[in-house]
């Protein structure tokens, strides 16, 4: 049973940073798609970021492009927020698969996070 644990995320002023983490367990595949999406209240969950673990280059959403930066150790995912703004603010997830070429839609991926609360205030 895979299984992802999200945690990281918070509060905080506009400008500043948050790291959100996911620890992934009981899979026995690896390198492996990780991927992050977000969700506003009322608004679709959308595309962030995603990366092979097998060290393929990342992609990220226009909307973070250059503040926003994935990694990942052993088994656990990271996705490191700069520069967050108040429409950064929604719930974060982070969610894996075992095929590749990553997705970039979350029917791509199987298994998800709880995800995280990110509220940026300005």
């Amino acid at each position: 049973q895979v299984q992802l644990v999200e945690s990281g995320g918070g509060s905080v002023q506009a400008g500043g940073s948050l790291r959100l983490s996911c620890a992934v367990s009981g899979h026995s595949y690896r390198p492996y798609c990780a991927g992050w999406f977000r969700q506003a209240p009322g608004k679709e969950r959308e595309r962030v970021a995603s990366h092979w673990t097998g060290g393929a280059i990342p992609q990220y959403a226009d909307s973070v492009k250059g503040r926003f930066t994935v990694s990942d150790a052993k088994n656990t995912v990271f996705l490191q927020m700069n520069s967050l703004k108040p429409e950064d603010t929604a719930m974060y997830y982070c969610a894996v698969d075992s095929r590749f070429p990553c997705g970039w839609t979350p029917d791509k991926y199987n298994y998800w996070g709880q995800g995280a609360q990110v509220t940026v205030s300005s």
